[in-house]
């Protein structure tokens, strides 16, 4: 079992300083942040904690090719790849909230692939035109630098099957963004034979109420997103309520089997008891995501590296 940490793209970069020397400390396997419409481009944080994380892989969890052209993606992970000395990875998305800017995503399972090969073509610098459905580059149209590497490890995120039977060809992993369920894995696990990794919401305390608490009020921004993705999830009237409350309303109206499917929450023996569930059900990588803990991420990266970690590492 690997471990990852992610962190949201809305901090001030003496901020990522000290959480990427917080977690340098301990052995967590990935370091990911969040491109999330309307906060910060995960480069810039990625660029921000690289010169103090030494032996995690650092990535974007994930760019989408409808806001960032596959050539745009393809330069910045070279980037981050040389300011890692070759540690970084990809991560791809069809991505959340984009209506917003009324951006049209027809066929994404299919744009989402092309996207995958596009990066792969740039980063390896070809000669040959790429002349896809979506993408485009002229022949001989190949980078004028020379990448570190000529591939970066990818991940594909999803909570469908069509989309992991696409990533089969084309990733190294599968991701579930938002999720902590382990049905997720058994109904993914049909479609692929990748790796796969789940990542949630994370509040990690002594205090195994207020954590509990603390992911709830977290985890209704993101729910009403989330919850129509789990296909395992079988609480129609919950669903169907859940899609008219307000996020107070939703945080208060949570069932514990809700929070538990869609968050890591309580103190660390709670969170090693999901994570043995998580493990026995076939993951391969748990994410722990933003906020860690009740207002002390620091404190909370300690927690996971010195109580949840050495418990899988044994």
């Amino acid at each position: 079992m690997q471990f990852g940490i992610a962190f949201q793209s809305n901090k001030r970069p003496a901020d990522y300083v000290a959480l990427a020397q917080a977690v340098d400390r301990y052995a967590f396997d990935v370091v990911s942040v969040y491109h999330d419409l309307l906060f910060q481009p995960a480069i810039g944080p990625l660029l921000w904690m690289a010169p103090h994380i030494h032996r995690a892989r650092l990535g974007p969890a994930a760019l989408n090719p409808w806001t960032i052209h596959p050539l745009e993606i393809a330069g910045q992970i070279a980037a981050l790849d040389m300011a890692t000395n070759g540690r970084a990875y990809l991560g791809l998305v069809r991505g959340a909230w984009l209506d917003a800017l009324g951006l049209e995503q027809g066929r994404p399972v299919e744009h989402l692939r092309e996207a995958a090969q596009f990066v792969q073509h740039v980063l390896a610098r070809r000669e040959e035109a790429f002349d896809g459905q979506f993408f485009y580059l002229a022949a001989g149209a190949a980078l004028r630098y020379a990448p570190l590497r000529t591939a970066v490890p990818m991940i594909i995120g999803t909570w469908g099957r069509r989309t992991a039977r696409v990533a089969q060809d084309v990733a190294d992993e599968i991701k579930v963004g938002g999720s902590a369920n382990p049905a997720m894995v058994g109904y993914l696990r049909e479609a692929t034979t990748l790796p796969m990794c789940l990542g949630a919401v994370t509040v990690i305390d002594s205090d195994a109420q207020a954590a509990r608490h603390k992911a709830r009020q977290e985890l209704a921004l993101y729910l009403p997103v989330v919850a129509r993705l789990d296909r395992t999830l079988d609480d129609p009237e919950w669903l169907a309520r859940a899609s008219t409350q307000d996020a107070q309303t939703l945080a208060e109206d949570m069932p514990e089997a809700i929070l538990d499917r869609f968050a890591f929450a309580g103190d660390a023996a709670a969170i090693i008891r999901q994570v043995e569930a998580l493990a026995a059900a076939g993951a391969t990588r748990i994410e722990f995501g933003t906020p860690h803990g009740l207002d002390d991420p620091c404190a909370a990266i300690a927690l996971l590296g010195e109580r949840v970690l050495p418990h899988f590492r044994r």
